[in-house]
């Protein structure tokens, strides 16, 4: 059994469209509604999603922990996470469940890095210098690590909420996580969509944010590597 989730803050103009392309593909749709404080919640209910409003805005992290622990209560074997801004196609979900059938793996993250054409440049070499750091911490090849179109098996879930980060680098803690617990993440191929969305990254917070989560994961790799000799 698998649910979709889709943690959406101030998404008014995409959510109905990405909701109703999504329940074409599956019939459980949860939209975790981050204290938009416009009609996202509204309109994601009225396309048919489930939704859950944090009454402020607490960061996509919390937003995707808040429906890890409504979808896993329910008792769904996977959750599918997509944004709600339209950059990931809901008609490639199919890709994600065939693999998981296929490969067997607890965690499935999207792969835009074969399909750059259409990738600003500027992203697409974050993207590859973070991949490639995030790997080395990893432990295994991840290509496209600020890909936040995946699925993780319930298995997982409890490793990855708590006490966690609760903004953007809670999608790369959940990589570092699940690598650390032996886990292969597979890659799936998925297309590279960019349009009228706007970001809502702010570069030098986030940024931040990230470098000091770097930080504390490469101290705990080092204290792991010490203990064992």
């Amino acid at each position: 059994r698998v649910a979709a989730l889709i943690p959406a803050y101030r998404e008014e103009p995409f959510i109905a469209d990405v909701v109703r392309r999504t329940r074409l593909q599956l019939g459980d749709v949860l939209v975790v509604d981050d204290g938009s404080g416009d009609r996202t919640g509204e309109l994601a209910r009225a396309a048919g999603a489930e939704v859950i409003t944090h009454p402020v805005n607490q960061g996509k992290g919390a937003a995707i922990q808040t429906g890890f622990k409504k979808l896993c209560q329910r008792g769904f074997d996977y959750v599918l996470i997509l944004d709600a801004d339209g950059q990931h196609r809901p008609e490639e979900i199919p890709r994600f469940l065939e693999a998981a059938g296929r490969e067997r793996t607890k965690m499935l993250l999207g792969n835009r890095m074969h399909d750059t054409a259409d990738m600003p440049w500027n992203r697409r070499w974050a993207n590859q210098l973070m991949s490639s750091q995030i790997s080395l911490l990893c432990g295994q090849r991840v290509n496209d690590t600020q890909c936040g179109f995946r699925m993780i098996h319930r298995d997982l879930i409890p490793r990855l909420s708590g006490e966690r980060t609760t903004h953007f680098q809670y999608e790369t803690e959940m990589l570092i996580l699940t690598s650390w617990r032996g886990e292969r993440i597979s890659a799936v191929p998925i297309s590279t969509v960019y349009g009228e969305e706007t970001s809502s990254i702010n570069p030098l917070r986030d940024a931040g944010r990230f470098v000091a989560l770097m930080l504390r994961y490469w101290f705990k790799r080092i204290k792991r590597l010490g203990r064992r000799k």
